[in-house]
């Protein structure tokens, strides 16, 4: 079963395509990895489904709910982290997420809930402006769970970590379908970074999708035309450079 499905969804400028005819199949429960180099069209397609952009044609779907009809109930059902975590630096950590509680309605037990999942409690006294990058980021989603959203939509919350602060994030996100019985919509411009904690993925270069399905059908897909698949992550390199090629010759 599907909890998210678009239909030859687009944004379009003036003079330039974001995302063009993109159709997504997120399955429920799953870990669903939106890749591509930066300015594929992953943050407009997330952006779309929070309503922060409007789709120029085509249409989605949330939790069987349609856009733009449905917009304040899918709004209800996803949790989000876009652009990096935003926070008051004056305020602490647990002082953040009691202002998200507070809007959200929550009982008082869902912050020192979420500070324990994300392994704050101890900082959570301390000044969010304080924290290093990752206990940042950790930070950022636990505003995303505290209401324990059955949608997440995850926009590079490993970007900018070194390599344990990527271990630590991964393992938590890895861990959140099972325990929120969830689905978790995460991007990345690197296959590598979210490979070990995907179930599927979807390929974009300048917003066109060029592949989704599993890490398995990627691999087979991949060989049945030729690439290397030694490497997953060259593999998803080579793929987008020749797709950028076919383009430069067809311009």
């Amino acid at each position: 079963m599907n909890i998210i499905e678009t239909n030859k969804l687009t944004k379009s400028y003036s003079d330039f395509m974001a995302v063009s005819n993109v159709d997504l199949h997120i399955r429920k429960g799953s870990i669903y990895g939106l890749l591509g180099p930066n300015g594929a069209g992953k943050s407009t397609i997330m952006k779309m489904f929070l309503g922060l952009m409007q789709p120029t044609s085509g249409s989605f779907t949330i939790d069987g709910k349609s856009y733009p009809t449905d917009r304040l109930k899918i709004l209800s059902e996803i949790g989000s982290f876009i652009e990096g975590p935003a926070f008051y630096g004056n305020l602490s950590g647990e002082e953040n997420l009691e202002i998200i509680r507070k809007i959200l309605g929550l009982p008082k037990s869902s912050v020192s809930e979420v500070l324990d999942l994300m392994g704050l409690t101890e900082h959570r006294k301390r000044l969010a402006k304080k924290y290093s990058l990752g206990m940042k980021q950790r930070l950022g989603l636990a505003g995303a769970l505290i209401g324990k959203p059955p949608i997440l939509i995850l926009d590079e919350p490993t970007n900018g970590l070194d390599p344990v602060g990527i271990h630590e994030v991964r393992n938590l996100i890895r861990y959140l379908p099972k325990k929120f019985e969830c689905t978790v919509l995460i991007s990345s411009h690197l296959l590598s970074e979210i490979e070990l904690m995907v179930d599927d993925i979807g390929i974009l270069n300048h917003g066109q999708l060029l592949f989704e399905g599993t890490l398995d059908e990627f691999r087979y897909s991949a060989g049945e035309k030729g690439y290397s698949t030694d490497k997953l992550e060259d593999t998803f390199l080579t793929m987008i450079e020749e797709d950028n090629r076919k383009r430069g010759a067809i311009r």
